[in-house]
């Protein structure tokens, strides 16, 4: 596991915006970056909470609170992190609304459906508007973090799917239209146990939740940081347009009741 809270990191030159980075996967991705020596921009739209890591993060992690579905404050966040730092590297969109279960299909709302997908779909869309010409200029990478319900799906999903499978497409098309300068690729992380320490010491996960995957396990935040800290890394260089599925093989599980 990562430790959050210590070391001096040092500094690689390089700068990356994390959304969605108050918590979770959005969270390990920046510490990630921070111990291999990146500069992270966390946002999120929790202030306080986004404050706090921040600080637990070091001299190497700074926040800016965004609502990524805004242009006006995706536009000013971008401004602000090229003001603060002079530069712009890597992006990452991890911002959702994340719980995949929405009312039934009869009761959803035109606005629930709206909100999902303009936070999920428009803002990686904006993000990757306002930071092309700065990452442009550093040949710079994208990762959008999608998910596997792009591909299968439990009831009540429609908004979250949609969004997802959106995302993926939205993923091949800003690389051919941003290359060869900027590479852009996704990942889409299965059950991924994302929640805070003290929750996750107060109600493991049953052997039977790891022993059904694969590789033994569910999957950690480390797992697909690892992942998208390769993406944006030199030595993935050769690679764009593609979506990294991190799920411990359960896509490719064959499941009989």
């Amino acid at each position: 596991m990562i430790d959050w809270t210590g070391g001096e990191p040092g500094h690689n030159g390089r700068v990356a915006l994390v959304t969605g980075a108050a918590r979770g996967i959005g969270l390990g991705i920046a510490a990630w970056l921070i111990c291999e020596g990146w500069q992270v921009v966390l946002s999120d739209l929790d202030r306080q909470r986004g404050s706090k890591v921040a600080k637990a993060l070091g001299d190497n992690a700074w926040f800016i609170a965004m609502d990524v579905a805004d242009e006006a404050q995706v536009s000013a966040g971008v401004s602000e992190v090229l003001g603060q730092f002079g530069r712009l590297d890597a992006l990452v969109c991890n911002a959702a609304i994340a719980n995949p279960h929405n009312q039934t299909l009869e009761s959803l709302s035109l606005a629930q459906w709206n909100r999902v997908l303009a936070v999920n779909l428009s803002g990686p869309m904006l993000l990757a508007k306002h930071c092309a010409p700065y990452l442009r200029a550093h040949g710079g990478a994208i990762v959008n973090l999608a998910s596997t319900r792009s591909r299968q799906s439990e009831p009540d999903t429609e908004a979250y799917a949609a969004s997802k499978g959106g995302l993926v497409a939205l993923t091949h098309a800003l690389a051919m239209s941003l290359g060869p300068e900027i590479r852009v690729n996704a990942v889409s992380p299965g059950w991924i146990d994302a929640r805070d320490p003290s929750q996750r010491r107060a109600e493991p996960l049953s052997d039977a939740d790891h022993a059904q995957h694969p590789t033994g396990r569910v999957g950690t935040v480390e797992d697909v940081a690892a992942m998208v800290a390769w993406l944006l890394s030199r030595q993935a260089g050769f690679v764009t347009g593609q979506e990294f599925v991190v799920d411990g093989g359960m896509t490719r599980k064959m499941i009989y009741t």
